[in-house]
């Protein structure tokens, strides 16, 4: 996405943003649009909650919603990079990927600094 220049108008131009790398951009849609819907951000609370990885079957029993769209949400979550999976037999045990919530400080640091800069 390119932010286009005006040419005239009728108050100061805005400053653009620093560029961000197509990379960098492609994972913050990710993992913005992974927690957007309202239950995947419960089921990542819920497991970021614990101290130690949750069995797949308390996430079914906490949330109330069926289990095949439990595993849905979990595997959005998984993909986007925020919860990592283990197995343990048949069992699947989630626990927050502390690289997922690293991108997450990323994209609120650069937030913040931008706003406090633009302050100044």
């Amino acid at each position: 996405m390119n932010i286009r220049q005006r040419t005239t108008g009728c108050c100061a131009e805005p400053t653009a943003p620093a560029e961000l790398p197509g990379a960098t951009r492609e994972r913050w849609v990710a993992v913005f649009k992974a927690m957007a819907d309202p239950t995947r951000l419960e089921v990542l609370r819920l497991i970021a909650a614990q101290a130690e990885p949750v069995c797949v079957c308390d996430v079914v029993e906490q949330v109330d919603v069926s289990q095949p769209t439990i595993s849905h949400h979990l595997k959005v979550l998984r993909e986007a990079g925020l919860v990592t999976v283990s197995r343990r037999g048949v069992w699947a045990y989630y626990a927050v990927d502390p690289r997922g919530v690293a991108v997450l400080d990323e994209a609120f640091g650069a937030l913040a600094t931008a706003s406090l800069a633009a302050a100044v």
